[in-house]
């Protein structure tokens, strides 16, 4: 990012809104793993508008942001709550990094602050079940809508995964029992072709929600979205215990119950099958797993020196917890 990144988007906006536009109250936003977010005050003319950057280094790009925006804007037709999209900007004359711009949404993103607001709002199932019908309106959509440029995922999105997800056990996890279990127990499920494709998020969990006292008020984090995937690995997903942060007991997002967010989910269009959710639950953890491993080995090379990258292997152990009481016999799911 360039040194004066204010000053570029400034410029950007200037030239992309036809008037002239100065910046105010710009601060840095907690940063994800990959992106960087920028909140600011745009003064266009003389009319105040608040918005946030998104700054997405080229090395982590997972799709250019023309297509994340357009990806985002066709969600949004469709009665999902996401911030629209002012600008994006693929030249990186501006502030060194592709960015898109989008309106400012009030609101909580921090997980354990999520869960205290919804505590104190006593609005735990009606969010959830907004949260559920968010999710069944973006599967609701024709993937074919979507840009092109947004990834597709293959003939069978389970099979495909499994072997990508397998391919890391192989290389660095080879002598965990409890991995090549989980393996095996995936290979012998494997749920074939879902009957509808879908235009998955891929990420849609607490962490990615932005949640007030009234409830969900918008998805963020697109960068992951597919074409053509499984619906159910989408809904999954936000119930691993990762994303439920010390409240365990509350399987989606450490607020809300199964029964909650499905209800929500099916009330909106969604088709719930509870073989394939489980399915994807253990190969989302496994997938989980194999990332934390990732992550330790590029600290150990020296790809990425960094403290966080090296505690994410203290956490395999954790996994093989989680899958073990997943693939039990007696498991729910």
């Amino acid at each position: 990012m360039s040194a004066d990144p204010a000053r570029g988007l400034a410029d950007f906006l200037t030239g992309e809104l036809g008037d002239q536009v100065t910046l105010s109250d710009f601060h840095f936003l907690s940063a994800g793993a990959r992106r960087r977010n920028i909140a600011f005050t745009a003064t266009v003319g003389d009319t105040p508008r608040r918005m946030v950057a998104t700054v997405v280094p080229p090395a982590v790009e997972l799709m250019p942001v023309e297509a994340e925006a357009g990806v985002r804007e066709l969600s949004r037709a469709h009665g999902v709550p996401v911030p629209e999209v002012v600008a994006t900007c693929a030249d990186t004359s501006y502030i060194g990094e592709p960015f898109l711009i989008s309106e400012h949404i009030d609101g909580e993103t921090v997980p354990r602050r999520v869960l205290r607001t919804v505590a104190a709002a006593g609005n735990a199932e009606s969010t959830a079940r907004q949260w559920g019908a968010a999710m069944a309106r973006l599967h609701g959509i024709d993937p074919a809508q979507a840009p092109e440029s947004v990834p597709a995922a293959g003939a069978d999105p389970a099979a495909e995964h499994l072997a990508e997800v397998a391919a890391v056990v192989g290389e660095l996890l080879a002598d965990r029992p409890v991995f090549s279990l989980a393996l095996r127990w995936l290979e012998k499920r494997l749920p074939g072709p879902p009957p509808r494709p879908a235009l998955v998020h891929t990420d849609m969990r607490n962490g990615n929600l932005i949640i007030g006292a009234d409830g969900l008020r918008a998805v963020l984090d697109w960068e992951g979205a597919q074409r053509f995937s499984d619906p159910m690995r989408d809904v999954a997903w936000p119930a691993l215990r990762m994303w439920r942060f010390r409240e365990d007991a509350k399987e989606f997002g450490g607020f809300a119950d199964r029964d909650t967010f499905v209800h929500g989910y099916e009330e909106a269009g969604g088709t719930f099958d509870p073989d394939r959710y489980r399915w994807w639950k253990v190969m989302g953890t496994l997938y989980w797993g194999a990332g934390l491993a990732q992550q330790a080995a590029a600290h150990l090379d020296g790809t990425v020196r960094d403290i966080v990258m090296a505690a994410s292997g203290r956490r395999v152990s954790e996994i093989e917890w989680d899958l073990l009481m997943q693939i039990r016999p007696a498991a729910k799911a």
